[in-house]
């Protein structure tokens, strides 16, 4: 066991020289992909973990209704509560997909909110949840600024593989590293910058109309029906855009660096 440990840090003393600056930005890059592609996968199966990855969620629930001047017709609360009767539904809405827990068991979830309204007697979803949760993603909810965003910080991964090693200036001479194209890195630049603009709209879109509709929701419940924000979404796609803006940040200073060695290097010459 010991053995191991000492190779495996040996191994690694030897891996570390041949690291790049730009191998630190692919990993993050490589991170953020898989965040944000966790993030657009939520709700999309009853897979473990993959139901609490939602935008946002509606169950019912017996609560004290709150009553106020401008209600026109406070009783309105109380009949609500006897349509509800003992429901105990939960549902919640991903980008691509609804899930469903009609008695605390287990998850149902689908793309198709008809076939997981098929499979719920009238009694567990008086107040139609389910189509609450359809008519939100159709109608507010925008993945596609997202899949864009990935597919760009994809490029961008692509062009930072294509960087130079290390290499031998002659045989058997130590090795030295190239800098990268200029052209490359300004374009790689732009793109994940495009990227991370993207990724922040996208978040908060999603942010404030889940906010906005968890509001509308339960104050229309009224003591009825319980709303939430999915706080996993949120961290995904929030830290998703954190390492895109880092990546920004990384390849602006080693453009910036490149461009200093050029020009000590021509006052040398």
């Amino acid at each position: 066991m010991v053995e191991r440990k000492i190779k495996f840090v040996f191994g690694f003393q030897r891996l570390v020289p041949f690291l790049g600056y730009h191998h630190v930005l692919m990993v993050l890059i490589l991170v953020a992909i898989i965040l944000l592609a966790l993030l657009l996968a939520g709700c999309s199966s009853s897979s473990v973990l993959i139901p609490s990855i939602f935008l946002i969620n509606l169950w019912y629930d017996r609560s004290s209704p709150t009553f106020d001047p401008a209600q026109v017709d406070p009783s309105a609360s109380r009949a609500i509560g006897n349509i509800v009767g003992n429901a105990a539904l939960e549902t919640r809405v991903g980008y691509f997909g609804i899930c469903v827990n009609p008695d605390g068991g287990s998850w149902l979830c689908s793309a198709n909110a008809s076939s997981l309204a098929a499979q719920i007697a009238p009694d567990q979803d008086p107040l139609n949840l389910i189509w609450v949760a359809q008519t939100f993603r159709e109608s507010i909810v925008f993945p596609y600024l997202l899949i864009i965003a990935i597919i760009l910080a994809t490029v961008v991964l692509l062009l930072l593989a294509t960087f130079p090693g290390y290499e031998e200036e002659y045989p058997d001479g130590p090795s030295v590293r190239r800098l990268p194209s200029r052209a490359v890195s300004q374009i790689s630049l732009a793109i994940i910058f495009v990227a991370a603009i993207f990724v922040l709209v996208s978040v908060l879109w999603q942010h404030t109309a889940s906010v906005a509709a968890a509001t509308i929701a339960e104050n229309l419940g009224n003591g009825s029906v319980e709303t939430g924000v999915g706080v996993t979404a949120m961290i995904l796609g929030w830290f998703g855009f954190a390492l895109l803006i880092i990546v920004t940040i990384g390849l602006l200073v080693m453009i910036l660096s490149m461009h200093l060695v050029e020009k000590l290097t021509d006052a040398e010459l």
